[in-house]
C-alpha cells in the first residue's frame, strides 16, 4: 500500500514558525531570568546582612565603649570568612571612617553609603557589589553604622548556570513540540489524501455507508452542493436524458443486438399457474428477481427458462414445457424445467438457500454445507446449462443468468456453447474473502462465475468484494482499473449495475385511486380508526429483512414516546417463504410471539400496535397499501438491492410519505434523501421513526420529489440498458477480432 507522507516544503511551513517560536521565547526569558536572579539575590543579601548586623550589634557595642580597635577588627576579620562579603567597615554618627577590614571600593565612603541611591545593586572595578547599611544602636543613643559589601558575582555565575539549562529546557521542549506537530501535521496529511481520493471515487458523495473523513467534510459537503448545481446546469443546457422505456430498449435490441438472441436462465418463474376452485389461476411471485427482469424480457421478445413449481404449470405447457407469457399479451416464451423432490431439496433448499444464502448476506445465521446438498446443485446447474443448449437457434446466444442458484452454470454454458455471451447478475451481495473461504466449494463456484462474460453486481462494493476474492483464491489475472479477470483464456468484465423497478406508466398512474381514498379504504379494512398514522414493511418471509429489528424500533418509540400509542400501528406484510426450513420456520414462530407481545403491552382501545399479514398480496393490492401509508420502513441487515423501497417511492405521486431505509440495503446509495438507519441501532430506528412522523409536508414534498425523480431516471430499463449496451459492445469487438483473425490467416 502506498504511504503518503507530508512533502518537505510542508513540513518546513510547520517547523521554521515553531524554531522561530522558540528561539523568540529564549531571546525574551533570559534578560527577564538575569533581572529576576538579582533582584531575588539582592533581596536574600539584604536579609543575610540584618542577620549579620545583628549578630554583632553587641559586640560591635561593647568593643567601641572599651575603644578596644584591635577587638572591632579580630571580630570583621572572623566575619569576612564569608564567601559572600567582600568588606566590613564602621562608620561613626558623623560619617567618618572608624574601622575597616576587607577591600572597600576605592569610591565608597561612609557620607557616599549613607545615600540611598547607591544602596543596593551596583557594578565595581572587580564586578557586581551590594552595599548594605546596618544602623548599630544603643539605649545611650546610636554608636555608627555598619557597611557590609556583598559579592554578587555569584548571581552571576548562577545566571549563566540558569541561562544554560534554560536554552537545554527549550531546545529538548522544542523538539518535542517538533515531533508532535509532525506526527500531528503527518495524521492530518494522510487525513486529507486519503479523503480527497475517496472524494474522486465517489465516496462521501453519494455512499451513507463511507461518510468523509472528518478533515474533508466540508469540502465534501461543498462539493455535494456544487455538484447538484452543475447537474442542474447541465440539465438546463442540454435538456432531460431521454428516459429509459420498453422502446428504447427496444430500439437498442435491434440497433445494437439485431437479430441476437436473448435467454434469461432464473430458478423462479415469472408467472405461476395454480389450480383452484374456480380453475387455473395465473399469480406474479413476490421477487424482487422477477420484478426486475420481467419487463426485459418483454421488451426483447425472449425465452426464460425456469423450475416449474405451480400445482397447474405442467397443465397449461406444450410438449416442449414452453408456455407463452404473460397471459394477455404473449410477448415472451417460458420454458419451464421440472425437477424432482430430492433435486429440489438439495438444490434449492439446501446449499443455495441453507448455504450460500445466509453465506453471502452475513446475517448472523451459519450456513450448512452438506456433501449431498453439492451433488444435487450441480447436477441442477448441468440440467438448466443443457436446457440452454435446447433453446439456443444458434451457436452464440446472448445468455442472461440470474442468481446464486446458478453460480456454476456460466462455466458450463461456456463449455458447450464457446461463442455465447454470458451475462451474470447477481441478486445479493458478495461477501469479503474471509467469509467467503467459509464455503467448501469456493473455488468451484468462483471458476463456475468466472465462466461469464459479464458478471455484474448492484454496487462497485461487491464488485470490489468479488475481486479480492478471487485474487485471494485462485491463480488468475487481474486487472483492477478496467475490472477484467482473466482466467483459463476467458475474460470476465466485473461491473455495477444498480438494479431497480419499471417506472409505472401514464396510464396506470391515471387508473389508480386517489391517495386520499387509499388511505381510507386501508384504515376501514385494517379496523383503524380515520386519522390513524401507518408504517409499512413490505417483506418475504427472512430472517435478512431486519422485520425483527423494526419491531424492536416500534416498541421503543412507543416507550419513548407515549403520546404516540393507540395512535400509530405498524402494518408488516410478509410473504411466506421457504417454510421447508427450520431457520425459517423459527423465524415465522419469533415475530409472531414479539408482535402478540408488543401488542398485548401497548394495545389501546382495541387498537393492535402491530397488525401482521402473513400472506400473499398482489401487486395492486401493494399499491394501495403504498399510497395509503404514512411511512414506509425497510430495515434490511444486507441486502443486495432492496426493491421495496423503490417501488414506495414510485407510488407517492403526491409527494408525500417519508422512507426509512437501512444503510445495508444496496438503495441505500442511490436514495440519499430517505432516512437512513443502522438497522442494528434500535434508538436510532425508533427516534427516525419519530422524526418520519412529524416531518413537515413541506420537507416530504422536497425529500419525495428528489427520491422520484432518481428512481424515475434509473429505472429497470436503464439497468438492462447499460447491461446490453457493454454486451453490444463486447460482441461487437469480438466479431471484429474474429474477422481480423480471419484475414491474417
Amino acid at each position: 500500500m502506498r504511504t503518503f507522507r507530508l512533502p518537505f516544503r510542508l513540513q518546513l511551513r510547520f517547523l521554521v514558525p515553531l524554531v522561530l517560536t522558540v528561539v523568540g521565547a529564549a531571546y525574551i526569558s533570559l534578560p527577564l531570568m538575569d533581572n529576576l536572579m538579582l533582584r531575588w539575590a539582592s533581596r536574600d543579601m539584604s536579609a543575610r546582612g540584618q542577620l549579620v548586623a545583628n549578630a554583632l550589634s553587641e559586640s560591635v557595642k561593647q568593643a567601641v565603649e572599651r575603644d578596644d580597635t584591635g577587638a572591632l577588627r579580630h571580630l570583621f576579620e572572623r566575619t569576612l570568612q564569608d564567601e559572600r562579603l567582600l568588606a566590613m567597615a564602621l562608620c561613626g554618627p558623623d560619617h567618618h571612617l572608624l574601622i575597616e577590614a576587607g577591600q572597600l571600593p576605592g569610591q565608597l565612603d561612609c557620607g557616599k553609603a549613607s545615600d540611598p541611591a547607591n544602596q543596593g545593586p551596583t557594578m565595581a572595578p572587580g564586578g557586581r557589589i551590594q552595599i548594605g547599611v546596618h544602623p548599630i544602636d544603643t539605649q545611650l543613643g546610636a554608636v555608627g553604622t555598619l557597611l557590609l559589601v556583598n559579592d554578587l558575582s555569584v548571581v552571576d555565575r548562577r545566571s549563566a548556570d540558569t541561562r544554560q539549562y534554560l536554552l537545554v529546557m527549550l531546545s529538548m521542549l522544542g523538539g518535542v513540540m517538533a515531533l508532535i506537530t509532525m506526527a500531528v501535521a503527518q495524521i492530518s496529511w494522510r487525513g486529507w489524501v486519503n479523503g480527497a481520493q475517496a472524494l474522486l471515487r465517489g465516496e462521501g458523495l453519494l455512499s451513507p455507508l463511507q461518510p468523509p473523513t472528518p478533515e474533508i467534510a466540508p469540502v465534501a459537503s461543498a462539493l455535494r452542493v456544487r455538484l447538484r448545481e452543475l447537474e442542474d446546469e447541465y440539465r438546463k443546457v442540454h435538456g432531460v436524458e431521454q428516459p429509459w422505456d420498453p422502446a428504447r430498449l427496444r430500439h437498442l435490441l435491434k440497433t445494437q443486438l439485431s437479430g441476437d438472441q436473448v435467454i434469461v436462465v432464473s430458478n423462479r418463474e415469472p408467472y405461476i399457474h395454480e389450480r383452484t376452485d374456480q380453475g387455473i389461476a395465473v399469480k406474479r411471485p413476490a421477487s424482487g428477481l422477477v420484478t426486475a427482469v420481467e419487463p426485459v424480457m418483454r421488451a426483447c421478445s425472449g425465452t426464460w427458462i425456469a423450475h416449474g413449481s405451480g400445482s397447474a404449470d405442467r397443465d397449461v405447457v406444450d410438449k416442449h414445457d414452453r408456455v407463452p407469457v404473460p397471459p394477455q399479451s404473449a410477448e415472451y416464451r417460458l420454458r419451464r424445467l421440472w425437477l424432482t423432490p430430492e433435486e429440489e431439496q438439495g438444490y434449492y433448499f439446501g446449499f443455495a438457500n441453507e448455504g450460500m444464502w445466509p453465506l453471502c448476506h452475513v446475517a448472523h445465521v451459519r450456513p450448512v454445507f452438506r456433501e449431498s446438498d453439492w451433488a444435487m446443485y450441480k447436477q441442477v446447474n448441468e440440467r438448466f446449462a443443457q436446457a440452454v443448449v435446447d433453446e439456443a437457434d444458434r451457436e452464440d446466444p446472448v445468455v442472461l443468468v440470474q442468481d446464486y442458484h446458478f453460480a456454476l452454470l456460466p462455466a458450463m454454458i461456456r463449455a458447450k456453447l464457446p461463442k455465447a455471451t454470458i451475462i451474470t447478475f447477481w441478486h445479493i451481495p458478495w461477501p469479503n474473502p474471509e467469509s467467503f473461504g467459509i464455503c467448501p466449494w469456493r473455488t468451484e463456484i468462483i471458476e463456475g462465475l468466472l465462466g461469464s462474460t459479464i458478471l455484474g453486481f448492484h454496487t462497485r462494493f461487491h464488485c470490489k468484494n468479488f475481486m479480492e476474492t478471487v485474487d485471494r483464491l485462485i491463480e488468475a489475472r487481474i486487472e483492477p482499473e478496467h475490472h477484467i479477470i482473466s482466467h483459463q483464456g476467458n475474460l470476465s468484465q466485473v461491473e455495477h449495475y444498480p438494479i431497480s423497478i419499471r417506472w409505472p406508466s401514464d396510464e396506470e398512474v391515471k387508473s389508480w385511486p386517489d391517495v386520499s381514498s387509499c388511505r381510507a379504504d386501508m384504515r376501514a379494512a385494517l379496523g383503524l380508526p380515520p386519522g390513524h398514522r401507518i408504517i409499512l414493511g413490505v417483506d418475504r418471509f427472512d430472517y435478512t429483512k431486519g422485520i425483527l429489528e423494526r419491531l424492536y424500533a416500534l416498541e421503543r418509540l412507543l416507550e419513548k414516546r407515549p403520546e404516540w400509542r393507540g395512535r400509530v400501528s405498524l402494518v408488516q406484510v410478509a410473504a411466506p417463504t421457504r417454510s421447508q426450513l427450520d431457520e425459517y420456520r423459527e423465524f415465522q414462530a419469533r415475530i409472531h410471539r414479539v408482535t402478540e407481545r408488543i401488542n398485548a403491552r401497548f394495545n389501546v382501545a382495541g387498537i393492535a400496535p402491530v397488525i401482521l399479514l402473513a400472506e400473499h398480496h398482489e401487486p395492486e393490492q401493494l399499491v394501495h397499501y403504498y399510497r395509503g401509508c404514512d411511512i414506509c420502513i425497510v430495515t434490511s441487515l444486507h441486502d443486495g438491492m432492496n426493491l421495496v423501497s423503490k417501488e414506495f417511492v414510485s407510488c407517492r405521486d403526491d409527494e408525500q410519505g417519508v422512507l426509512v431505509l437501512s444503510a445495508f440495503a444496496g438503495a441505500a446509495r442511490e436514495l440519499t434523501e430517505a432516512l437512513i438507519v443502522n438497522p442494528y441501532h434500535v434508538e436510532e430506528s425508533a427516534d427516525a421513526l419519530h422524526l418520519a412522523l412529524t416531518m413537515p409536508a413541506t420537507e416530504q414534498r422536497e425529500r419525495m420529489a428528489s427520491l422520484r425523480m432518481v428512481v424515475r431516471e434509473h429505472n429497470i430499463y436503464r439497468w438492462a440498458g447499460h447491461m446490453l449496451t457493454d454486451t453490444a459492445n463486447l460482441r461487437l469487438r469480438a466479431r471484429i477480432e474474429a474477422r481480423l483473425k480471419e484475414r491474417q490467416a
